[in-house]
């Protein structure tokens, strides 16, 4: 259909909506899909008129299109099952669960089994996700937000949203202006016209009765007859009419892949594709994949259409761009409802997992596409180092040297002789693995070939551009392997990988050219570039100049990558005064489609980037690596690799994304993992490796304990701090300071005895931490229990009054993460309806009783008690959704099943523990051991098994599957020490899961749960003041306690040796009574070196280092011995089980 059919079409529309015809102008619609009525849509959805609304959707999109649409039929399908649910017409559910909702099984089997199994339940409410449900009207409304913005997203969508901006009745003053011209044409006009018909040419009748000519007839016009029987299509007939030269030319197809990014087409003509390239259909012309014409409406110059050639484009293309993976949402809320944006912490790269020592600065690393655990890197004195992380030996290292100086350029010669020094600006793999490639700051580039083992040789050596080589890539364009180079002279130029015979040489950048991204979509090579002026250009393999011209964010150093499926296009830059940009791209429309959030105003240095998995995107700022959720621009965390980053430190994941290389301020790099990766490195932990290099490449002997790693690289890293400041060795790169070192000035003195250097952190006042003192509207007595939300943006306090306080941090520009932190004050919520959660409680005296509460995974409820009856709370409305077990007895601590939130351990003040399920309202197994009440309970579901603790100074294991009793002790209490009570024994288990930390008023302690037996212990000594609370810190590495006296401590998990104290007067004002000290100790579930104090005066500080410090100090260096066999962690194995405190 050509372009002005369309625009027909849409006259036709407007003509049928001023006449009323409603239900034929929707169906013109669906059928030809160009214009999505959306408020059509909403009213039908509103009115859960599903198969209409399923029937309109059909006309411009199919189920598995793509995942936006996916997820649109899933979120309709799923509101029209729950609805059949909430009338009870099991059937119907039946009929709808196995028709419509079955597609969906294959994408996400787990989903499905829990769609299936709210047909067992009464009320499907009692499911936790749906325990928000309201009535129908509601939750059609919330579910219509969701879906507005799944279709706004949806790419099939694109410019079918908006109605073209029409006069009234546009097609009549067409016709009419039609009939004014043939009145024109007649021979003999009369002066008032009596038109009957539209069906034929109008004519005033001629005195002698003869007939006049038609216009379609008039040889003027130069137009042959319409065939009889058919309506002409008025594009072909007006063109013809006008002719070739008139307003109405043929415009080239629309093509999706880089529309937008072409502001000056060049000059050579090319032909029109018939289809699109990357994000809609196939391309015919690869020239086309860089263009993208627009046709202006006739009707509205302003609005922009798509050409007529491209009838396809306005049906249902499949978006090649898109990524077939399927993110169906794996709850079954409407969306809208707030929900903790909560990953596995296992996803994250927390384990200092090997620490390697370079010799110079690391300016850049690349993991081996294949042999994951194979690194190369590249440093600020021309070095290239290639290491085995798994056995963490320098397999090979090369020298920087000019290899045939008589063959380079006498500029280069010349320079040499007069300044030798030069820098890798990078270095890379080549896609098989078979060559890397080195990019210098001197003209040349240097191809090695690689053959297993530290077999590397020299293969070819290009004296590539004029000034330094800024970067290098490999590429594939017409299946042969190419290297792409782009340097100072302002030019890209693409080389065979064999011979090194040059291919292209692409001129237009008006500044140096700082990197290159090579890509393909559906068969089409292409290459982006971005130069220190901020330009974006892209080129395809050949002479005809660049397709793009863009400006980048930042305006200066800007690397382009895609992610690993190739779908999607980031960006990072950073500009002179320091402001760094990582955006996503929007390949289709040439512009920035999301801009990520929580770079600081005035980075120190360029910052590098790089992309795992499809979904994380990582970032190395303000001495950290800083995470992000692809699909979300707020900061998702931050890692510190135990410290000694540089301000912008260089990062890279292997291609697996388990492992992540980060340098150092030491000349050195750290290898990150996460679960997979440290899994993978224990398995390659028996490989042989040659002790005589160890000294001299590793910051630290072998461990016996994989735990103690980071602590000790953390202490080795102290240990060489003492001493005079070396000078920061700074390079400058070509007029950008990518070789600047942003370091702060460092002390080496390896001779030094560690043991002597290290020095415990002592805090004493307000200056020298970070501290918040929460506010409370509500007077209250003593905080009983403290929890963070699993989503870390808000606090949840039990205070002994039975009321729950609830503070949330705002997002904003001084917290773009919206978590907790002791920078912003937080607000103390509330719902509007003013209600507070107050627990079921016995008698006037709730101080007396005992405290607990337990707290879903996805943040939507928790479960408490105060003595009475145990409460259910809704936390979005405070409302309470049910209470149960009146005592006596009387509940002393819950702990949800890490598998299933309807199970529920309750430990009771009668010394018995109730496995009981809340969906069914029944106790599944009473379990008896404790001669007192419980006071702890923990689940490991690594060893499927719970451990309690009472106020017997007992521990026991039970198992799980039948809840039977495998092992317990009593705890070692120190003989003649009077115990108070303050703090009745406490259990909680490692990241691990295999050992878990009890803590009692006289003792901390580890234990191997399998074994039960001690690992490590922590006594207090005698005449101290005893502990009231511990907790582990997210990542298990640290252990808060608090005293008596008010004091915190800080202990290193891995050693249980003290490396902080925090004194009263750092956190507490001074006039306050000595009695008033925490009894409670949270920890933030992301931050690592954040916690949160319950006082008994009612009040609740949150704690954090000073943002110079990033930490609670270092570790003490390990002793021989005193290591424990904790094994490392899988990071964030259980994060989301956070203990009930």
């Amino acid at each position: 259909m050509s372009s002005l059919s369309r625009e027909l079409v849409f006259l036709i529309l407007q003509f049928l909506d001023e006449e009323k015809f409603k239900e034929t102008v929707h169906k013109l619609e669906q059928e030809s899909g160009f214009y999505f009525n959306m408020k059509y849509f909403e009213e039908e959805v509103i009115n859960g008129n599903w198969d209409e609304v399923e029937r309109y959707l059909g006309g411009f999109t199919k189920v598995d299109d793509n995942r936006y649409s996916m997820k649109i039929f899933f979120e309709i399908r799923k509101q029209k099952y729950l609805e059949a649910l909430d009338k009870h017409d099991r059937s119907k559910a039946v009929e709808i669960l196995v028709k419509d909702l079955k597609v969906f099984a294959s994408f996400n089997e787990e989903l499905f089994k829990e769609i299936t199994q709210l047909l067992t339940l009464e009320n499907f409410r009692e499911n936790e996700q749906l325990s928000k449900y309201g009535d129908t009207k509601s939750a059609r409304a919330i579910m219509l937000v969701e879906l507005k913005k799944l279709i706004e997203a949806n790419p099939l969508f694109r410019d079918k949203l908006q109605f073209p901006n029409l006069k009234s009745s546009r097609l009549r003053t067409l016709i009419n202006q039609s009939l004014n011209w043939q009145h024109q044409l007649c021979k003999n006009p009369r002066p008032n016209p009596d038109i009957k018909t539209l069906f034929v040419d109008h004519s005033c009748g001629q005195p002698n009765g003869a007939r006049a000519p038609s216009p379609a007839n008039n040889p003027l016009l130069g137009s042959t007859i319409p065939k009889p029987g058919g309506f002409p299509p008025i594009g072909a007939q007006i063109g013809a009419q006008i002719g070739a030269h008139g307003p109405f030319q043929p415009a080239p197809t629309p093509v999706a892949p880089l529309a937008g990014w072409m502001s000056n087409p060049p000059a050579v003509t090319h032909p029109s594709a018939s289809g699109g390239a990357i994000g809609f259909g196939t391309p015919t012309n690869p020239a086309a994949m860089l263009k993208h014409p627009r046709t202006p409406s006739t009707a509205n110059p302003s609005m922009d259409y798509p050409s007529g050639d491209s009838d396809h484009l306005s049906k249902r293309p499949r978006p090649v761009g898109l990524s077939e993976e399927v993110n169906l949402p794996m709850n079954m809320m409407p969306a809208t409802y707030p929900q903790s944006h909560s990953y596995p912490q296992d996803d994250f790269h927390k384990t200092v997992a090997r620490t390697l020592s370079q010799g110079s600065v690391p300016m850049s690393m690349d993991f081996h596409p294949v042999q994951q655990t194979l690194l190369l890197v590249g440093t600020n004195i021309g070095d290239i180092g290639l290491w085995d992380v798994g056995t963490k030996e320098k397999l090979a290292v090369r020298n920087f040297k000019v290899w045939e100086l008589g063959k380079c350029s006498m500029a280069l010669q010349a320079g040499l002789v007069k300044d030798p020094s030069v820098s890798v600006n990078r270095i890379i793999w080549s896609p098989d693995g078979t060559l890397f490639g080195v990019a210098y700051s001197r003209h040349i580039v240097q191809i090695y070939s690689y053959h297993g083992g530290d077999d590397i040789r020299q293969h070819l050596e290009i004296d590539a551009h004029v000034g330094g080589v800024n970067d290098i890539a490999f590429a594939h364009p017409n299946k042969q392997l190419c290297i792409i180079t782009c340097g100072d002279d302002k030019t890209i130029k693409v080389w065979e990988a064999t011979s090194g015979t040059k291919q292209f040489t692409f001129e237009g950048h008006e500044a140096a050219v700082y990197s290159v991204c090579p890509h393909y979509k559906e068969n089409i090579q292409f290459i982006f570039s971005t130069a220190l002026d901020g330009k974006i250009k892209a080129w395809l393999y050949d002479n005809l100049g660049s397709r793009v011209d863009y400006d980048a964010p930042g305006h200066w150093c800007t690397t382009m990558a895609y992610s690993a499926d190739g779908s999607r296009l980031f960006s990072c830059g950073t500009s002179k005064d320091g402001e760094s940009h990582l955006v996503e791209w929007n390949e289709s429309e040439g512009a920035v489609k999301r801009t990520y959030q929580g770079f600081r105003k005035r980075s120190m240095g360029v910052v590098q980037f790089d992309t795992t998995r499809n979904r994380f995107l990582a970032a190395g700022d303000e001495f950290v690596i800083k995470i992000w959720d692809m699909d979300n621009t707020s900061l998702l965390t931050t890692i510190e690799a135990d410290g000694g980053l540089p301000a912008s430190p260089r990062i890279r994941f292997n291609k697996e994304g388990t492992l992540l290389a980060v340098s150092t301020i030491d000349n050195g790099i750290k290898v990150l993992a996460n679960a997979d990766g440290v899994r993978l490195l224990r398995t390659l932990e028996n490989r042989s490796f040659d002790a005589s290099r160890s000294a001299s490449e590793t910051v630290t002997k072998p461990l016996i304990n994989p735990l103690t790693a980071a602590a000790a690289a953390a202490a080795a890293a102290a240990a060489t701090s003492s001493g005079a400041a070396a000078p920061s060795a700074i390079t400058a790169m070509n007029g950008d300071n990518r070789s600047l070192v942003d370091v702060k000035p460092r002390i080496t003195d390896e001779s030094m005895d560690k043991s002597k250097v290290w020095k415990l952190m002592e805090i004493a006042d307000t200056t020298q931490c970070r501290s918040l003192k929460l506010g409370d509207n509500h007077r209250t007595t003593k905080i009983s229990r403290l929890i963070y939300t699993n989503s870390g943006v808000a606090i949840l306090a039990l205070a002994s009054n039975a009321v729950h306080l609830l503070w949330k941090w705002p997002r904003n520009e001084r917290n773009s993460t919206g978590k907790a932190t002791a920078s912003v004050s937080p607000q103390l919520w509330q719902p509007p309806s003013g209600i507070l959660m107050t627990n079921d409680i016995i008698d006037n005296n709730p101080e007396e009783a005992v405290h607990c509460f337990a707290l879903s995974k996805n943040d939507s409820y928790v479960m408490s008690a105060s003595g009475g009856k145990i409460s259910l709370f809704n936390m979005m409305t405070f409302k309470t959704m049910t209470t149960f077990m009146p005592p006596p007895p009387a509940a002393t601590f819950l702990a949800f099943h890490p598998q299933d939130n309807n199970i529920i351990a309750i430990g009771m003040d009668d010394s018995t523990i109730q496995i009981y399920n809340v969906r069914i309202d029944e106790v599944k197994s009473k379990l008896r051991g404790h001669s007192k009440k419980i006071t702890g309970l923990a689940f490991s579901n690594v060893l499927n098994v719970l451990v309690s603790s009472g106020a017997d100074a007992q521990i026991c294991v039970w198992n799980t599957d039948g809840w039977e009793r495998q092992r317990s002790r009593f705890l070692q209490i120190p003989s003649g020490r009077p115990t108070s009570n303050i703090l009745d024994t406490r259990v909680q288990f490692h990241q691990d899961q295999l050992h878990c930390l009890v803590v009692h008023e006289t003792q901390i302690a580890i234990y191997d749960a399998s074994k039960l037996e001690p690992v490590k212990q922590w006594p207090v000594r005698e005449n101290s003041a005893p502990i009231t609370h511990a907790t582990f810190s997210c990542d298990s590495q640290l252990i808060y306690a608090s005293f008596l006296d008010a004091t915190v401590c800080i202990f290193s998990a891995s050693s249980l040796r003290l490396q902080c104290r925090i004194l009263p007067a750092s956190y507490l004002p001074p006039n306050i009574s000595s009695n008033v000290h925490p009894v409670v100790v949270a920890a933030h579930p992301s931050e690592a070196n954040q916690f949160a104090l319950g006082l008994t005066d009612g009040t609740v500080y949150v704690m954090e280092p000073l943002e110079s410090d990033r930490k609670w100090g270092n570790p003490p260096p390990v002793e021989n011995g005193s290591t424990s066999n904790l094994s490392t962690p899988p990071n964030g194995a259980s994060s989301s089980d956070q203990p009930e405190r």
